[in-house]
């Protein structure tokens, strides 16, 4: 292929490409690639490497932003950190001969004994040996297996609700906001952007045109009829409406994002009572090291959405799984693997329940509530005891929706309480894992996720860039708000808090969720983000709705490198 024609090419995929690559044929892989990251606006030898990472999607406007800075700045710290932070992700695979087009972000785990190798793909997997070691509870250890002792560091919860229910007034409601702008402006003022702040009453009196900045709640959005967006903002004095006129595009863009209930710092000039905006401003997160532990040797693995009692619950997928952590599958690198996995965390929708969607009761395979808690609790007895299993509600369990969603009811679950490597939190919950006396080990923030459904159905850049598929952008999206329901109507609420519970006051390591039955794992500055899979086939109501799980991936994280891998079970 000739220059114009390689140029022409990736001019219809609107990229512009680098010219030191005019002399390199694009592979029908690469531009498949490019077809999907949609936000790719300039191909070069750097963003060749980004993109040759399988199942990874970028922040491509984020990277061109350090890529622009390092070239205005001369120092490119800042654009070689992020490219870094992409090859932490590695992935690896058992068969050395599978195309590089064939591999994906996991292991497959292959059975030592018939040498044959299933992966995730082959969800109609059955082997006799293992269901009847399932149904038998006799999941029976190789005698030449090891299990590392479990260190002295340990997990600790740091935040788990409780509920009190009471009489509930308007002042509750109120009083929740209140919080809730009273901190996220306290981080925006921090922003050297709204350095003319002003409360709303005072921009109202001005009579002379000037620059100011307000923070404010966003209790209203629409459109005029020019096309420009129009927000009305609200603050402890007053409401003032902010217009994003389409003629700037970028912040208009980002106008697009808004939604009700959000804090946000916007700067521009006053006008008649109006503001003209400029710029705008999410709380956000500030830039910090990725924590890591040069010590350790253990490692966490995330699960959720086991959904236990379904008649669709993938029970060959979970005795694998159940299989591997007690070191009896997998060659031997993977029987490593498990026995330094310290911290398993299950992160909501631990049972089916009943009567959650229209017609579940047709594909239940057991249609008591305590009865599935039941077969749960023995599931999970198989766990080795040397790992600490965390786990917390979602909207499938026996509690209510209102978020805080308390533990897990022990008339239902008794059974699940017994076992003694369980800590049993609410959604969400902030948990401490591997803290030792020289170090402070790492936050891990759950939330389950039921707020997901709302952001994907109402934020165009999310919608429109992958939806469910892009775990990574929701996820996003509540970090930059420092909040994970900032729509009032995004989640049913507990309003029995003074402060705002909802709130990412402070800084997590990890922020693992679920719900959305597709696992995805990627960084955001110095955050972990991951998304889990399920356990689950897909039920008639997710194939109305157009959901497309991927089951039975378990995202394994090395505590010393925060580099992460996924299992295919």
């Amino acid at each position: 292929m000739d220059h114009p024609q390689l140029i022409e090419q990736m001019f219809e995929h609107g990229v512009l490409l680098n010219r030191n690559l005019l002399e390199q044929k694009p592979t029908t892989t690469l531009l498949e690639k490019i077809e999907v990251e949609a936000d790719l606006l300039v191909l070069n030898e750097d963003y060749m490497g980004v993109l040759a990472i399988p199942h990874h999607l970028v922040d491509w406007y984020e990277l061109d932003q350090h890529r622009v800075d390092a070239e205005k700045d001369r120092n490119d710290e800042l654009y070689q950190n992020q490219l870094q932070s992409f090859r932490r992700l590695t992935t690896f695979t058992d068969t050395p001969s599978t195309p590089p087009e064939a591999s994906s972000l996991g292991v497959e785990l292959s059975i030592a004994d018939s040498g044959t190798t299933y992966s995730a793909e082959t969800t109609s997997f059955q082997d006799p040996d293992l269901t009847s070691a399932l149904d038998q509870d006799q999941l029976i250890l190789p005698e030449n297996t090891v299990f590392n002792l479990p260190s002295p560091a340990i997990t600790s919860v740091l935040i788990s609700y409780e509920n009190i229910p009471r009489k509930y007034e308007i002042k509750d409601f109120t009083s929740w906001f209140a919080s809730r702008y009273q901190f996220l402006s306290g981080i925006l003022r921090q922003h050297q952007e709204l350095h003319l702040v002003l409360p709303v009453s005072r921009v109202l009196q001005k009579k002379e045109k000037e620059s100011i900045s307000i923070i404010g709640i966003v209790s209203d959005i629409s459109v005029t009829k020019n096309g420009n967006i129009m927000v009305a903002l609200e603050d402890p004095t007053g409401i003032i409406k902010a217009v994003f006129s389409q003629n700037k595009k970028e912040l208009f863009t980002l106008a697009k994002e808004l939604v009700l209930d959000e804090v946000v710092g916007v700067s521009g000039f006053n006008n008649e009572g109006f503001i003209f905006a400029e710029g705008m401003v999410w709380p956000d997160l500030p830039g910090q090291e990725l924590k890591k532990d040069p010590h350790s040797d253990e490692y966490a693995i995330f699960l959720s959405d086991i959904h236990v009692g379904s008649a669709l619950f993938l029970k060959s997928e979970f005795t694998r799984f159940l299989e591997w952590i007690n070191g009896n599958i997998g060659d031997e690198k993977q029987r490593v693997l498990a026995s330094k996995v310290r911290y398993i965390f299950l992160v909501g929708d631990l049972v089916d329940g009943v009567g959650v969607y229209p017609l579940q009761e047709a594909e239940l395979e057991i249609k008591d509530i305590a009865g599935q808690y039941q077969e749960l609790a023995r599931l999970l007895k198989k766990i080795p005891t040397n790992k600490d299993i965390i786990i917390c509600p979602g909207n499938h369990d026996v509690i209510h929706l209102a978020e805080p969603q308390p533990l897990v009811y022990k008339e239902y679950a008794a059974e699940l309480y017994q076992l003694p490597n369980i800590t049993s939190v609410t959604n969400p919950a902030w948990i401490n894992i591997g803290k030792t006396a020289t170090f402070s080990g790492f936050d891990v923030l759950m939330y389950h996720g039921y707020s997901f459904d709302y952001y994907v159905a109402n934020v165009e850049s999310i919608r429109n860039q992958g939806g469910y598929h892009r775990a990574d952008l929701i996820m996003k999206f509540l970090l930059k708000r420092r909040h994970l329901a900032p729509s009032f109507r995004s989640t049913p609420y507990f309003p029995g808090y003074d402060e705002d519970p909802l709130l990412i006051k402070k800084i997590p390591d990890f922020l693992v969720t679920g719900h959305i039955h597709y696992s995805y794992v990627a960084n955001y500055k110095s955050v972990t983000m991951i998304s889990c899979s399920c356990w689950q086939g897909k039920t008639t109501f997710q194939e109305k709705l157009g959901h497309d799980p991927e089951p039975a991936r378990v995202p394994l994280v090395n505590l010393r490198t925060r580099e992460v891998k996924i299992l295919r079970f």
